[in-house]
């Protein structure tokens, strides 16, 4: 994967990770209401829900970073690279998006019940499936045909 795409890839993992930690903000608020009964939060969702959401940002992220770096040992040909790139770029946004919109509107996005806010967080979930899947086909591939190849 050339260096440019590479790059791309620390920039969206970089600001997915951050959503991820800035989404331990509202984590914190609904965790200490939940423990405290004295304390209250206007922020809408479950502990369960927003540590998703802090969990979803903080891992996507580093998924994104980690395959930058072990790209950078593939040979993988323009359409692989553009698979690969859009895949984790769909996987990463859509799971944080789809779990931070969970987080604020309830929804668990287990099904597509018509245009509510559960059936986006489907969605997007949805969508970083697929997307992960055809990324991760795509290294696999490289991997396996760059170690059939005879040592230099």
């Amino acid at each position: 994967m050339p260096q440019r795409l590479r790059s791309r890839l620390i920039f969206h993992g970089a600001i997915v990770f951050l959503l991820g930690m800035l989404s331990g903000f509202p984590f914190a608020m609904v965790l200490v209401a939940e423990l405290n009964p004295d304390s209250t939060t206007s922020i809408p969702g479950t502990v369960r829900a927003w540590k998703m959401a802090h969990l979803e940002g903080a891992l996507n992220g580093i998924l994104l970073l980690l395959v930058a770096s072990v790209t950078a040992h593939l040979s993988i040909g323009p359409r692989g690279q553009n698979v690969l790139f859009y895949g984790l770029v769909i996987t990463a946004w859509g799971n944080i998006l789809a779990s931070v919109n969970s987080a604020l509107t309830g929804g668990r996005g287990l099904t597509f019940d018509g245009v509510t806010f559960n059936s986006l967080t489907y969605v997007l979930f949805m969508a970083g499936v697929l997307a992960v899947i055809a990324a991760f086909v795509v290294i696999a591939e490289a991997a396996w045909r760059d170690s059939k190849r005879p040592s230099e």
